[in-house]
């Protein structure tokens, strides 16, 4: 049995938490998050976890790994408290707001040889993976051009904007993964725009709505992505892949599999209703890998260097947009 700690009780926590006490070989041994609440007091009991502060996760040997899925300001120095005791590492993203701590952060982990994955969901979701899988075995032939369209169904509150780290290190980030995960290189260039179209208080907060970007590849192939808090009609997440041989895409997954005709037309589902939904088999995935990971030593589909490289770009990102102008980056790029 695999003794398991996850540190916030919030949305994401919740999901993390309940998919690691479904796996067969898992014990969610303790919860922590300094928030009394009926939700913490809930995900305890269905846990059957114990409700600690840190200091008593990190001190049980039992304790053979970590997910971290609390508020971003303090994922870095639960990270280095996980590789001080030895612990796996289960972390979502971003590592921190502050690129150089990001750096710090990843430089000990690696240095120590701890086991980390970082909670870049796509890369275990099916559809994604086939994708991947087709272009990296060359079936598809050499892959030219990336498409990806990811909105939200509606703009975030405010309160969640201040803290998140806006968009590019909050929603975007993930595209940045899949850009380097399928392309299998490293993005040379970074061209962003972004404005507030949608909602004037997310633009009050300091952040944007709306954004484009291209992505041009060590190698020269481009990535294009349009990001946005808002779709009339439901969380947007599309991708298409140009490969020479092959046009691969990704459609968003509807509600039911039914589509109505009548004499007035035909009526299809409308998609699921936010990443939480789309990706609920990923998410069950990714901690699944999670549990092999602490058990057999397996690597992970992402690791903190890729946390690490996908804030690099989303930083570059904000850079691009403040300027006005394309980012040239490299492995020594900081903002």
């Amino acid at each position: 049995m695999i003794d398991l700690a996850v540190f916030g009780a919030g949305r994401i926590g919740r999901v993390h938490a309940l998919n690691a006490a479904a796996l067969p070989a898992v014990r969610m041994k303790y919860l922590v998050d300094p928030v009394e609440s009926d939700e913490r007091r809930d995900l305890a009991a269905r846990l059957g976890a114990e409700i600690v502060a840190p200091e008593a996760v990190f001190a049980d040997p039992s304790v053979k790994g970590v997910v971290i899925a609390s508020s971003t300001d303090t994922h870095a120095d639960l990270v280095l408290n996980a590789v001080a005791a030895g612990k796996a590492i289960f972390c979502e993203k971003p590592v921190s707001l502050d690129f150089s701590t990001v750096e710090r952060v990843a430089k000990a982990v690696e240095a120590s040889g701890v086991a980390c994955l970082m909670a870049f969901q796509r890369r275990y979701d099916p559809d994604f993976r086939y994708v991947r899988e087709r272009i990296a075995s060359g079936a598809a032939g050499p892959l030219e051009h990336v498409v990806m369209h990811t909105r939200d169904p509606s703009p975030p509150p405010p309160a969640y904007v201040e803290r998140s780290g806006g968009m590019f290190r909050d929603q975007a980030i993930h595209d940045f993964d899949m850009a380097r995960y399928l392309l299998g290189e490293e993005i040379a260039t970074v061209y962003a725009v972004g404005g507030c179209l949608i909602d004037p208080e997310i633009g009050a907060a300091g952040d944007i709505d709306t954004a484009m970007v291209t992505l041009t590849s060590a190698s020269g192939r481009f990535v294009q992505m349009v990001n946005c808090r808002r779709a009339p009609f439901g969380y947007d997440q599309r991708l298409e892949a140009l490969c020479a041989k092959e046009v691969l895409y990704i459609e968003n997954r509807p509600q039911r599999g039914v589509t109505v005709a009548d004499a007035g037309g035909f009526r299809a589902s409308p998609p699921m209703n936010y990443f939480i939904e789309r990706f609920a088999e990923a998410y069950r995935a990714e901690m699944a890998a999670f549990a092999d990971l602490v058990e057999t030593g397996r690597p992970p589909l992402a690791g903190i260097r890729d946390g690490l490289e996908a804030q690099r770009i989303a930083e570059a990102a904000l850079v691009s947009m403040r300027k006005g102008m394309p980012i040239h980056i490299g492995p020594d790029w900081r903002p």
